[in-house]
């Protein structure tokens, strides 16, 4: 959880490189020098990237041969979130819903797990802000709507959400599913690295498509003006039901936070 929220990954520093060089205004390319500033202090000095370190979320994939002996994996987890949120100085965000009153150690976490082939335990790490999560959105469209009603509604919710999410960002996009899948896949999308091609042809197209949309919108970075305000955009589908056609976004702000690893 330390290194997750004071260490960038290569793939985001470049991007953030790029974006210097190449956004169209002077105001978006003085933000990503910025950012690159921030970031490099973070990394040096081990302090957060932002100031908002997240709500611990969890890709776990647990091969089937495996077995965790003691402690459930969520409590197990939780132990850790608990002591690198105290050791690594990191803001505890996490409250009841209702009372609003704070957990006090950034726990529960929520952890989302794959039973995979093998005898390993695949853990990644993927902190998520309050301004960039407040940005997700689900919806039910049509059949009928197809890819144009896809994209549209992608667009429309970067759209909407502007400054929110702390642009540049990269857009995670589930397509079909049930409700709760769709959302699922949304949020994985967004551990990919930034500039990797989708293997499925389908999907590369209308990444393509959907970034170069987003961005001729020219909110750029921070949204102050730019051709810059998604730094990637990734899509991932799963079969749905024949009435269907789910769709759901899931913002990254340009924190993009995770580290992984593997026993």
């Amino acid at each position: 959880m330390i290194n997750a929220n004071t260490d960038l990954g290569e793939d985001v520093l470049a991007a953030f490189r790029k974006g210097a060089k190449e956004d169209g205004s002077p105001i978006g390319r003085a933000v990503f020098d910025t950012l690159i500033q921030n970031a490099e202090i973070a990394r040096t000095e081990k302090v957060p990237i932002c100031q908002d370190t997240g709500m611990a979320v969890f890709f776990v994939e647990l091969g089937q041969d495996a077995r965790i002996e003691g402690a459930l994996l969520q409590d197990a987890i939780d132990d850790g979130v608990r002591k690198g949120y105290a050791e690594g100085y990191l803001r505890k965000s996490i409250c009841d819903p209702f009372t609003r009153a704070n957990t006090k150690d950034n726990t529960p976490s929520v952890v989302i797990v794959e039973i995979v082939k093998g005898d390993g335990l695949k853990i990644i790490a993927a902190p998520k802000g309050g301004g960039s999560e407040n940005m997700s959105r689900l919806t039910v469209l049509a059949p009928s709507a197809g890819k144009k009603g896809i994209v549209d509604f992608v667009v429309k919710r970067c759209e909407e959400a502007g400054s929110n999410p702390c642009p540049p960002v990269i857009v995670g996009v589930g397509v079909g599913g049930s409700a709760e899948k769709c959302m699922t896949i949304a949020k994985k999308a967004l551990l990919r690295k930034i500039g990797s091609v989708n293997p499925d042809p389908e999907l590369a197209e209308l990444e393509a498509e959907t970034l170069e949309k987003i961005n001729a919108l020219g909110m750029g970075p921070q949204g102050l003006g730019g051709t810059t305000f998604a730094m990637a955009v990734h899509f991932e589908k799963h079969p749905c039901h024949i009435a269907s056609l789910p769709v759901a976004v899931n913002i990254c702000c340009h924190a993009s936070r995770h580290k992984e690893a593997i026993l």
